[in-house]
């Protein structure tokens, strides 16, 4: 049974969408290639919240 409540634990996924959408902070490292991922990742995440909200109401709209 803990394996189970392991497998569907989301804590670390809500920190990363948190994470990626603060104000980044000055002392971490940064390069080009890097603002660019988290900038792709911040559209992804965006993106995949908007289709969610979409299947929802079209759900509950049938």
């Amino acid at each position: 049974m803990s394996d189970f409540k392991r497998y569907f634990q989301l804590g670390d996924v809500f920190r990363y969408f948190i994470r990626v959408f603060k104000k980044p902070d000055p002392n971490d490292p940064s390069s080009f290639n890097l603002r660019m991922m988290h900038g792709i990742n911040r559209i992804s995440i965006v993106m995949f919240l908007f289709c969610v909200v979409v299947m929802i109401i079209r759900a509950c709209t049938r």
